[in-house]
């Protein structure tokens, strides 16, 4: 089947992609993940079989994320990356897509501009970029067409965005270089320091899927981990609880508990006022960790939840956007910003 100027929305992610289209909502969803020939360059393989290789490779064949903390830090991996999956996206096209791509809302400009070029050497037409946390809140279902305040906390794999909307804009935001890579990293961390183990990216994050929370639980748990003894090399099983969970994530939990505070204290009284009223709305994958909306509405004293389908918000907002595109302004949001204020 060939189609005509079909426009598709990207949430360019740290650990996934997800691609979404008018109507129908989110269409793939791939680990960022890239497998290249190092000897060759070739690319071997893109998305979930590229992630089955980490970890697992020959010398000669090396497998990378491409994306860190949001941000392009492999521009040449990135872009063979988008194209694939804008391929499988779109099958054949007559006309390239116009893009709209998802960015943490504290991206600087050199970041922009990069992830633009590598949109449009992936195949697009005209590509727009959109803060992630103004997309999950239209992926939430916010009515944000009024003057009233919502606030939206996007917890992803590289970043969490902690931002205040109003009319269909980003008020105050703040985005902290901590999502679920940092709290797979602060696992894999305590485990080494605590016992002397060593695990893997993989074991962490299934960890934190398992057993994971950052608010005590009613009832304590713990499973059996297998590692690396550091001293002997040799496998070892440690036991691991709900109690290990929440001092292993203690640190980042503070940072993100403090960057919500900053946003607050920098909104407007009625604004926040507003907030107070409809509450704080929690989106990405990694705020299903248990016990985030108990910990924020702890200490906010603000009414918490988790929005339906949290993981999705961001792309399913895109692809709402994308009946919106004809009149959004092509290029870097900070460039659109500073048109504005000459205005």
């Amino acid at each position: 089947m060939i189609l005509v100027g079909k426009d598709i929305g990207i949430d360019l992610g740290t650990t996934s992609v997800l691609v979404a289209t008018r109507g129908k909502g989110v269409i793939l969803r791939e680990p960022a993940v890239v497998a290249i020939d190092r000897n060759t360059g070739r690319l071997l393989n893109v998305g979930m079989a590229a992630q089955r290789m980490l970890g697992r490779t020959p010398g000669n064949i090396v497998a990378i994320r491409p994306m860190n903390n949001g941000a392009i830090s492999d521009y040449d991996m990135t872009e063979r990356m988008l194209k694939e999956f804008v391929r499988k996206a779109l099958s054949f096209s007559l006309l390239k897509p116009r893009i709209i791509i998802s960015v943490p809302s504290g991206i600087t400009e050199v970041e922009e501009r990069a992830v633009i070029d590598a949109g449009v050497a992936a195949g697009a037409r005209k590509v727009y970029l959109m803060e992630a946390p103004l997309a999950a809140a239209i992926g939430a279902g916010l009515d944000l067409t009024t003057p009233g305040g919502h606030m939206v906390i996007d917890i992803g794999g590289g970043t969490t965005d902690v931002a205040v909307l109003s009319l269909n804009g980003v008020v105050q935001s703040v985005s902290l270089k901590a999502g679920g890579e940092a709290f797979d990293d602060a696992l894999v961390k305590y485990i080494r320091r605590k016992h002397n183990v060593l695990i893997g990216e993989t074991t962490a994050e299934e960890l934190k899927k398992g057993i994971g929370c950052v608010f005590p639980r009613p009832e304590s748990m713990a499973v059996e981990v297998k590692g690396r003894c550091l001293h002997t090399g040799l496998p070892r099983v440690v036991a691991v609880s709900t109690t290990d969970m929440l001092e292993a994530f203690e640190d980042i939990t503070e940072r993100i508990i403090e960057a919500i505070h900053n946003v607050l204290e920098s909104t407007s009284p009625e604004l926040v006022a507003d907030i107070s009223q409809t509450g704080i709305v929690l989106t990405g994958g990694n705020c299903l960790l248990w016990g985030f909306d108990k910990l924020i509405q702890s200490r906010t004293n603000i009414t918490t939840h988790i929005a339906d389908d949290a993981d999705l918000c961001v792309a399913n907002g895109l692809g709402k956007a994308l009946n919106l595109v004809g009149d959004m302004t092509e290029g870097t949001i900070n460039l659109a910003r500073k048109r504005q204020m000459h205005i």
